[in-house]
């Protein structure tokens, strides 16, 4: 196998794992916050913070390396190309909204792990986080599909509509 083959293989599967883990995550999270079981939510967000630090965070440094390097060897200038451009403005705007997403996340934790210890109800900062966790969730991964349709069909865009959503590009 050569190189491009291997990176582009890392690129594919690290994609998976970032958008899997995401998606499950999310769903496990979203599910244990309406069980009214405060022991499921302490052990799914324990579980959620391993999965972005096992998981999610080297995905997300992975997909840039590995796809910047896979656009250079293929000979795709990503600023002049408006499909890669687009993708990385959706993975940037996918980015800004997992960033927060990722303290929410560690803050719902401690607030569960807190009410359990002292078998108290979960807190009111508690849910507005996870409605916050939710919206910004929904953003990011509205982007995800989006990227794979990009990175896969390739189309042929409009210079200007990339433009518009990554000035850099300019």
């Amino acid at each position: 196998m050569n190189t491009y083959l291997l990176i582009k293989t890392v690129h594919v599967v690290s994609s998976v794992l970032l958008a899997g883990t995401g998606f499950g995550s999310a769903f496990y999270l979203f599910f244990a916050n309406r069980s009214g079981s405060l022991a499921a939510q302490v052990v799914v967000c324990r579980l959620v913070k391993r999965a972005d630090l096992w998981f999610t965070t080297p995905a997300v440094i992975v997909q840039p390396l590995s796809g910047l390097w896979l656009a250079q060897q293929a000979g795709w200038p990503v600023l002049g190309t408006p499909w890669l451009t687009l993708g990385l403005a959706l993975y940037l705007f996918a980015g800004a909204c997992w960033l927060p997403v990722v303290w929410l996340q560690l803050r719902m934790s401690d607030m569960a792990e807190a009410a359990l210890k002292s078998e108290q109800a979960l807190p009111a900062r508690y849910w507005r986080y996870a409605r916050w966790w939710e919206g910004l969730g929904y953003a990011a991964f509205v982007a995800m599909p989006l990227i794979f349709y990009l990175m896969v069909a390739k189309p042929d865009l409009p210079a200007g509509l990339a433009n518009l959503l990554l000035p850099l590009s300019q």
